[in-house]
C-alpha cells in the first residue's frame, strides 16, 4: 500500500524558485528591482530546471519591513509595477510551463492599512477587533506597562504599541507598523481570505508561502513569556504566541478555500521543536498545509536571547546532521510532507554559514551544498543568486551602514545603546554577528553582468542605452567575480553544476524525492554521510560530503547500515561528483561531495 505522504505531485517533486522583488532584476533603470525586471528573467529562470517560482511581497506597502507590511493586498507596490504587471507575470510564468507562488502574509498588515486606520479611529470603531487592543498594566508606583512582556521579533522593545488618542495598547509581533489582525474575529478572517487570498487565485496564482503560519491564534490570556534574559524587561515569547489553541482549526477554514483552486501552500513554521506538532501542520489527512518550512538546519548557530548574540560559526557538523535529520524524518511512516532548503530572503548565505567562502573554495563549497540539499527528500526551494554561489559581503568593504534591514540595524543600535559608542569591541562583535548571520545579505542586488554598472542589476534599462540608478542597496563587492554573465557558458561553474543536480533529482526522483533519509556515521565532525532508500527499498543511494577545507579519509559503512542483509557484498557504483576527473574514492578532496548507487 502506497504511503499517502508519498503519493507523486508535481509541487512535492518541484523545484521551486524564490525571487525577492526589489533585488531581483531593475528593468527601468530606477535602482529598485521590479515585476518587469522578474518577467524578463523567466527564460533563464526557466533553464535552471526549476518547476515554480515563489515571489516576495509585492504588494502595496510603506516597505517598513520589506514588503512584509501590507497597506493593501489587492495592489502592487508601485516602484515594483502595477497589478496589471503581476497578470503578465502570471501569464508568462505559466508559457514556460512553471507555476508561481505568492507570499501570504496575513498575521498582520501595515497600520497604514485602511483597515487598521480604522480601528485605531476610536474603541467605538466597527473594526476596532479586527486587531488586538489591550488596556495598559500599572506598577505598584502607578508606572504605565504593556499588558504583557512579549519582545517583538525585531529590536529588544515590547511587542506593544502604546496609542494616544484611545489609550490602549495595540500587539505588535514584528516592527510597530506591523499591528497583528485578530483572528478570534470571523468577519475579519473573511475579509483576509477575500482580499489576500481569493482577489490572487482568480487571477491565476498557483499558491501560497504562508508567512508566520503558526501565529495567528493568541492564548486569550496572553500569559508572560519565561524570563530567559534578565537584563531586559521584554522578553523572546515565540514559545508562547506559536501554535496556540485555534491554529488548526483556522488552518482548516483556509485550506477549504484554497483546495477549490487547488492552490499549494507551504507554511514558514518558527517555534515548533515538537515533531508530532509539525506533523499535524502537514499531515495529509488532516488538510490543513501542503508543507512547511523548518528552521532546525537554518537557525544553526543563532544566539539563544537574539540571533545576533553569539559568534560566527558557532556549530558542529553534527549539528548539522542532526538538524537535517529532524526535518527528514517527520515523512518516515507518516502521510506528512517535507521541504529542503538552506537559504531564503530571511537568511545569510549558506556558502558563507556553513562551507568557506574564500575565493578558493568558495566553489567547491557552493557544489557542496547544492548536491546535499538536492538529495535531501521533500520539495526543494532555491533561493535567488544561490544557483552561482553567492556569498555574504565582506566585513571589510561593507560597513553597517551598508546593512538596512531593520532586524540587523535594530540589533546594532541597540549595542550601541547598550554599550556605549565608546565600546569598540561590544560592536565589532555584534557586526562580526550581523556579517555573518544578517538577512542583508540576502538582500543585496543579484549581479546579472559583473562587467555592467552595479553589476548588471539594471542591466535591461542598461540594454536600452538608458542611465541608471545606484541600486538601492549598495552593490556587493564581488559583484564582478560572482555573477550569471561569468557562469552561463561555464560547464565548471556553481551554475552549471545546480542545473547539473536539478536534472539529476528529477532523474532519481523515486529514491532523493520520495525516499527515506537515515544519516550514518553521525559523530563525525569531519563528513556527513547519509543513506536515502527508495519505498520498498528498491533502490538506494548514499551520499558522502566533505565539510573541511582539507582532504578527509571516509569508511564505507557496513551492509548493514546500508539496509541490506548481513552476509551480502555491498556494490557500489559512483555517479555523480562535485569534482571533475577520478578520484581513489576513499579521499575526499577539499568540500568534496559525492553519491553512489547502492546494492548488493
Amino acid at each position: 500500500m502506497t504511503v499517502v505522504g508519498r503519493e507523486k505531485k508535481w509541487w512535492k517533486q518541484a523545484s521551486v524558485y524564490q525571487i525577492y522583488p526589489a533585488s531581483f532584476c531593475d528593468s527601468n533603470g530606477d535602482g529598485i528591482g521590479d515585476i518587469p525586471g522578474i518577467t524578463s528573467k523567466l527564460d533563464y529562470i526557466a533553464s535552471l530546471g526549476v518547476d515554480a517560482i515563489w515571489v516576495c511581497p509585492m504588494y502595496d506597502s510603506p516597505q517598513i519591513d520589506m514588503g512584509y507590511d501590507i497597506a493593501n493586498y489587492e495592489d502592487v507596490y508601485r516602484p515594483y509595477g502595477t497589478v496589471q504587471d503581476m497578470e503578465t507575470l502570471i501569464r508568462e510564468t505559466h508559457a514556460r510551463g512553471m507555476r508561481i507562488m505568492l507570499d501570504l502574509v496575513i498575521n498582520h498588515t501595515s497600520d497604514q492599512h485602511a483597515w487598521f486606520k480604522e480601528s485605531r479611529a476610536s474603541k467605538d470603531s466597527p473594526k476596532r477587533d479586527w486587531y488586538i487592543w489591550k488596556p495598559a498594566k500599572y506598577s505598584d508606583a502607578g508606572e504605565r506597562l504593556p499588558p504583557n512582556n512579549w519582545r517583538g521579533n525585531f529590536g529588544g522593545g515590547s511587542a506593544w504599541e502604546w496609542d494616544e488618542a484611545t489609550e490602549e495598547y495595540y500587539l505588535h509581533l514584528f516592527a510597530t507598523e506591523q499591528p497583528d489582525l485578530n483572528w478570534e474575529n470571523p468577519v475579519t478572517r473573511r475579509a483576509i481570505y477575500a482580499s489576500a487570498m481569493e482577489f490572487w487565485l482568480d487571477r491565476g496564482v498557483d499558491g501560497f508561502r504562508v508567512d508566520t503560519v503558526n501565529m495567528y491564534s493568541k492564548h486569550q490570556d496572553y500569559p508572560d513569556a519565561p524570563v530567559v534574559d534578565p537584563r531586559t524587561p521584554f522578553q523572546p515569547a515565540g514559545s508562547v504566541y506559536c501554535n496556540g489553541p485555534r491554529m488548526h482549526e483556522f488552518l482548516s477554514e483556509m485550506n477549504a478555500i484554497l483546495s477549490r483552486y487547488g492552490a499549494v501552500t507551504v507554511g514558514e513554521l518558527p517555534c515548533t521543536p515538537d515533531m508530532a506538532k509539525v506533523i499535524k501542520y502537514v499531515s495529509a489527512g488532516e488538510k490543513q498545509l501542503d508543507m512547511v518550512f523548518q528552521f532546525d538546519l537554518v537557525d544553526i548557530g543563532f544566539g539563544t536571547t537574539h540571533k545576533f548574540d553569539t559568534t560566527p560559526r558557532n556549530w558542529t557538523l553534527p549539528d548539522v546532521k542532526a538538524a537535517i535529520e529532524r526535518t527528514q524524518s517527520i515523512i518516515r511512516g507518516t502521510d506528512a510532507w517535507t521541504t529542503a532548503f538552506i537559504e531564503n530572503h530571511d537568511q545569510a548565505r549558506s556558502v558563507s554559514r556553513f562551507t568557506d567562502d574564500s575565493a578558493e573554495f568558495r566553489v567547491a563549497g557552493a557544489k557542496l551544498l547544492a548536491l546535499m540539499q538536492s538529495c535531501l527528500s521533500g520539495t526543494q526551494y532555491i533561493y535567488q543568486g544561490q544557483e552561482i554561489g553567492s556569498v555574504n559581503t565582506p566585513k571589510v568593504g561593507y560597513p553597517p551602514e551598508n546593512y538596512l534591514d531593520i532586524d540587523s540595524s535594530l540589533y546594532y543600535k541597540m549595542v550601541q545603546e547598550r554599550c556605549g559608542a565608546d565600546d569598540p569591541a561590544e560592536l565589532d562583535r555584534a557586526f562580526s554577528a550581523m556579517q555573518h548571520l544578517a538577512r542583508d545579505h540576502a538582500r543585496v542586488p543579484m549581479a546579472w553582468d559583473g562587467k555592467a554598472k552595479y553589476g548588471g542589476f539594471s542591466e535591461p534599462a542598461i540594454k536600452a542605452g538608458q542611465d541608471v540608478a545606484e541600486p538601492w542597496m549598495k552593490a556587493h563587492p564581488l559583484a564582478g567575480e560572482i555573477n550569471v554573465a561569468a557562469q552561463l557558458d561555464d560547464p565548471r561553474s556553481v551554475l552549471a553544476f545546480w542545473r547539473r543536480m536539478l536534472a539529476f533529482r528529477k532523474e532519481h526522483a523515486d529514491v532523493l524525492v520520495y525516499g527515506d533519509y537515515t544519516g550514518l556515521q553521525e559523530d563525525n565532525k569531519e563528513t556527513f554521510v547519509f543513506l536515502k532508500e527508495a519505498q520498498g527499498g528498491s533502490q538506494r543511494a548514499l551520499v558522502v560530503l566533505n565539510f573541511t577545507k582539507a582532504p578527509q579519509t571516509w569508511t564505507v559503512p557496513s551492509a548493514e547500515e546500508l539496509g541490506l542483509a548481513a552476509q551480502d557484498t555491498v556494490k557500489m557504483t559512483r555517479i555523480l561528483s562535485t569534482y571533475e576527473g577520478k578520484s581513489d574514492g576513499q579521499t575526499l578532496r577539499p568540500f568534496e561531495g559525492l553519491v553512489f548507487t547502492v546494492g548488493a
